[in-house]
């Protein structure tokens, strides 16, 4: 059994046909013209509220059918116009309507609408779909693209993908069917020119020739049913040539050409009491009647719509400001306020067009090279760092917070560079003196016009943004250990997984855990290691950490593995001089050890470090004065312990154990610090 609809169409395709050959009698021709009509203004309505082309994609195949029937009937007209005189009570209405008894006014304007159909709209239309056809065509990649791009990004999942292709291609076919299928409506236009003379000439020759009647006669009655049958055809044939320019011309609306019209025409009251103006000023020169009517009507719009808007305005207010207060009362809100930024830079409004691209600021381009930076220096990933204004600052000042509080801050003199004496520069300059933030070194805030001069003296000179750049990275390095959670620790185990699988898999979950593994990374970057050679560092803790789950040791065993690395950062040379530490200090720092479940600790007395620590700056005093970094050496069992004791007094001491100094760098011992 088939269903009614799947031959519907194959049934009136052939109906179609069959009239051009069948006689039929007026009455029932009358029907089919306005049939034919009716469709026509169907179409227009369909294409002026349809939202998208895509809403009327069957639209081509329609102006076929659509066309082809039209045909029919002007051939079936035709003859009956020919054959008996006379084609029904449509076709003669329309005649004496338009010709209102003068044959040549009736026909004059039959032309025109004919010449309007056909060089106008048909015309248009397309042209509108070759061109519309062609551009679609031409962005298809682009558009495909767009979608692959945010089907990678994760903005729309693998159906909505689909989907979208699926609509491009129906675009496609759509505006290529329409360039096609315009070609109809222009064929059908220039048939009904062809027909419209052919029915004159041959009218007037069967009239006279054949029937007997004289000119007058002839003239009268065939102008009469060929206008009337003209119109007939070319009336629905310009509904639908207006439909589809509106089609191929719509543009992607999200509502129909109905309200996109009011919405975009008439959204503006300013543009309705100018045009009124121009009204007032034309009428007394042209037609007083007409233009101040219309003025009138326009300043009635204008100002009805200035209110509407001015209610809408006050509506939109009370609703964002009862949305802003139903957001404060939402309790899931709070939990936005909990966000704790790793890092942060807050600064005054004098420093806004640092950060500010459009007026020249490269800030954000130096945060993206810090990042890079460290991450090629250090090893680690840097948390997003987030840049803020603060109008509580003064204009000038910045502040570094690291989680939340505030760990550093610095000034800016703008117009100003930062010049500091390396060590080679003899003579002074002229400026304001100051402490450069990242060291604490001193500095002097100079002007442009002494920058050159300060180079040439053996200063280094600085710019604001530099400034700002150098002491985050500082501040980044120093608080490198806090910034590295286990999230973090887990993505670098994550990278060195796709190339290095067996030593993730032997080491994690089995013998440590990720918090295990971040606090040996955290005492790493403590002490300024690098940990960018994170398959040692694994493969270290995976052979020592089945003996022992004491952070610190295992942190002793990678400082050791790290060897190489860590001499090349802290020995420049091959030849370095070094302070050493006292056997007998040594001892005393062993015995003074506690061992907990929890970890290892001093229990010095309080004389005792006070005495270390005198010692340690003698010995650091004499280093410093040979212009080189100190650095201490102690055997590995005590190095930590040493480290822990001097860091609150001298915290950017360097303390290595013998293991961990490359055997080609030359050591030597230029004082010892003892008890």
């Amino acid at each position: 059994m088939f269903k009614l609809g799947d031959v519907f169409v194959a049934v009136i395709i052939v109906a179609i046909i069959l009239i051009m050959i069948i006689p039929i009698p007026g009455i029932l021709l009358d029907i089919f013209l306005a049939l034919n009509i009716s469709i026509s203004v169907i179409l227009l309505l369909n294409a002026v509220y349809a939202k998208t082309a895509l809403e009327l994609s069957i639209f081509p195949s329609l102006l076929l059918i659509t066309t082809l029937y039209r045909l029919s009937l002007n051939i079936k007209s035709t003859w009956l116009v020919l054959s008996s005189g006379e084609a029904g009570n449509v076709i003669e209405g329309f005649g004496s309507f338009v010709t209102g008894g003068n044959m040549v006014v009736g026909f004059i304007i039959f032309l025109i609408i004919m010449v309007v159909q056909f060089l106008v709209i048909t015309k248009g239309s397309e042209r509108v779909a070759e061109v519309a056809a062609r551009f679609t065509l031409d962005a298809m990649p682009g558009k495909q693209m767009a979608i692959d791009a945010d089907l990678n990004a994760g903005l729309i999942n693998e159906i909505e993908a689909k989907e979208r292709r699926r609509n491009i291609q129906r675009e496609a076919d759509f505006y290529g069917a329409m360039d096609g299928a315009s070609k109809f409506v222009k064929g059908d236009a220039i048939a009904g020119i062809i027909i419209t003379f052919i029915n004159i000439i041959g009218g007037l020759i069967i009239g006279m020739v054949m029937r007997g009647e004289d000119f007058t006669t002839a003239v009268q009655l065939y102008t009469i049913l060929t206008v009337g049958d003209g119109l007939v055809s070319q009336i629905p044939a310009l509904l639908i040539s207006v439909a589809t320019g509106i089609i191929v011309t719509k543009a992607a609306s999200d509502s129909n050409l109905s309200e996109d019209l009011f919405k975009q025409i008439f959204k503006n009251p300013r543009v309705l009491f100018i045009a009124a103006g121009m009204c007032v000023v034309l009428g007394p020169v042209l037609s007083p009647v007409p233009f101040f009517l219309l003025a009138a009507i326009l300043i009635f719009i204008g100002y009805n719509l200035l209110k509407q808007q001015k209610q809408v305005q006050k509506q939109e207010e009370v609703q964002v400001k009862e949305s802003e207060v139903e957001e404060i009362r939402k309790p899931e809100n709070v939990v936005s306020l909990l966000q704790v930024d790793p890092i942060e830079l807050e600064f005054g409004y004098g420093i806004i067009p640092l950060a500010d691209v459009n007026q020249g600021g490269d800030l954000l381009d130096r945060v993206v090279m810090i990042r890079r930076q460290l991450a090629l220096e250090l090893g680690m990933i840097v948390p997003i760092i987030r840049l803020r204004d603060n109008i509580q600052l003064p204009p000038n000042e910045y502040v570094i917070k690291i989680k939340g509080v505030e760990v550093s801050r610095g000034e800016l003199m703008f117009d100003h560079f930062l010049a500091m004496n390396s060590g080679m520069a003899e003579e002074d300059l002229d400026g304001i003196k100051t402490v450069e933030p990242a060291f604490g070194l001193p500095a002097i805030w100079i002007s442009e016009s002494q920058r050159d001069r300060a180079e040439m003296l053996g200063y280094t000179v600085v710019d604001p943004p530099s400034i700002i750049a150098t002491h985050l990275t500082e501040i980044i390095k120093k608080f490198s250990h806090e910034l590295l959670g286990r999230q973090e620790v887990q993505t670098l185990i994550d990278n060195v997984k796709q190339n290095y699988p067996a030593i993730v898999d032997e080491l994690v979950p089995k013998v440590m855990t990720i918090g295990e593994i971040q606090k040996v990374i955290a005492n790493l970057l403590k002490e300024g290691v690098s940990i960018r050679d994170m398959v040692t560092i694994l493969e270290t803790l995976a052979d020592y950490a089945p003996v022992t789950h004491d952070p610190d040791m295992l942190t002793e065993y990678v400082r050791q593995a790290l060897s190489r690395a860590i001499t090349k950062k802290f020995i420049a040379d091959s030849r370095s001089n070094v302070i050493t530490l006292d056997p007998k200090l040594e001892q005393v720092i062993m015995d003074s050890v506690q061992r907990t479940e929890h970890g290892s600790y001093l229990t010095l007395e309080p004389e005792m470090t006070n005495r270390i620590l005198n010692s340690l700056s003698k010995q650091l005093q004499r280093l410093m004065q040979l212009g080189q970094q100190p650095v201490v050496l102690a055997s590995p069992v005590v190095r930590l312990y040493f480290k822990r004791l001097t860091e609150q007094s001298v915290p950017g001491l360097v303390v290595l154990s013998y293991n961990e100094v490359d055997p080609n760098v030359e050591i030597q011992s230029v004082g010892m610090v003892s008890v």
